[in-house]
């Protein structure tokens, strides 16, 4: 339980506390433990190494405040004001930051297991060294964050950790990566993405789509899982983002160049960036040039050559063999192949 002198010192200001500390270099650690701090006016307080776990510190001001070494053990900060307060190695296990105000604040090596982050703000926060193990991450204000070295491992009841450590620069993956290393269904489902997805591009009209379709059809039979964008118009911001990450994750990406106006726009942004996922562009015979595309060609070796084809029925027939070249180069490009072409 709080210590009941510390709060009545604590009670007079946070002037007094600050002097009370400074004269008492030796006294027992601050113990706050379940203490009732709602709305409390805290700001610059020195909490250095203080006990605060499980105290209700809910809308406090905290602005500044030193809480080095602090113990906030499933404390409710949520809507407390922490602008510029240092939590360095601070331990939060489970802790509930929801809304709260961390702007500016330093918590390097912070404990942050089983936190709870939910429209916090961190802008230009310092999370060096963190342990967010368990840490649940929604909606989170992330502008200007130092975030480096995250450690996404569990720890023992000793605070070991309880394997290899391993770390991210980004809270908002953290989470992520550490399904992915431990759920063998997801590792399978990224597997299955970055194997068989095929993803087809272009402007298809009624007839076109007709010769799509049949692609798609090809494709399935073969065992690949083709993914469609057919662009009627042109694309946001929002949607060109999503189909540069579908498309550094599929296996390979078919480009159909029969409309010269097509997809232009599109290509120009994803493709310089691919570099592991090759590019096959598709073309109807006698269907007009896209002078961009080769510019592609000649400019990143992921693009290959554009394939004409007389008419649908001969494009399905020979379809095996024209996504052959893009097949092996998927394997090339991903160091899974020893071909000197692609090495």
């Amino acid at each position: 339980m709080a210590s009941r002198k510390q709060s009545e010192v604590l009670k007079r200001g946070v002037k007094a506390w600050n002097v009370w500390r400074e004269e008492n270099p030796r006294a027992k650690q601050p113990n706050f433990t379940r203490a009732n701090l709602r709305s409390a006016k805290l700001a610059g307080a020195n909490l250095r190494a203080a006990d605060l776990s499980g105290a209700d510190l809910v809308r406090a001001d905290l602005r500044g405040a030193d809480l080095t070494g602090a113990l906030l053990r499933g404390a409710n900060l949520g809507e407390a004001n922490l602008s510029g307060a240092n939590l360095s190695s601070a331990r939060l296990l489970g802790a509930y930051l929801g809304k709260a105000n961390l702007s500016k604040a330093i918590l390097r090596k912070a404990g942050l297991e089983r936190t709870v982050l939910v429209q916090t703000n961190l802008e230009e926060a310092d999370l060096t060294g963190c342990s967010i193990y368990g840490l649940a991450a929604w909606d989170l204000n992330l502008k200007g964050v130092t975030q480096s070295d995250l450690i996404i491992s569990s720890q023992t009841g000793g605070g070991r950790l309880a394997g290899p450590k391993i770390s991210v620069d980004d809270i908002e993956v953290a989470q992520f990566i550490y399904l992915l290393l431990h759920n063998e269904k997801l590792r399978r489902v990224i597997d299955t993405i970055t194997s068989k997805v095929v993803l087809i591009l272009g402007r298809f009209s009624e007839e076109r789509k007709r010769v799509l379709d049949a692609i798609r059809e090809e494709l399935r039979r073969m065992g690949f899982a083709p993914v469609l964008f057919d662009f009627d118009k042109p694309t946001s911001k929002d949607l060109t983002g999503t189909i540069e990450t579908v498309a550094r994750m599929a296996r390979f990406i078919i480009a159909d160049l029969t409309d010269p106006s097509s997809i232009p726009h599109e290509l120009a942004t994803i493709v310089p960036f691919l570099r592991t996922t090759p590019v096959l562009p598709l073309r109807l015979a006698g269907s007009g040039g896209y002078t961009m595309f080769e510019d592609f060609q000649r400019a990143y070796r992921w693009v290959l050559k554009t394939h004409e084809y007389k008419d649908a029925r001969s494009l399905i027939s020979a379809l095996p063999e024209v996504i052959a070249p893009a097949d092996k180069m998927a394997d090339a490009l991903l160091g899974r192949s020893s071909s000197p072409k692609f090495a």
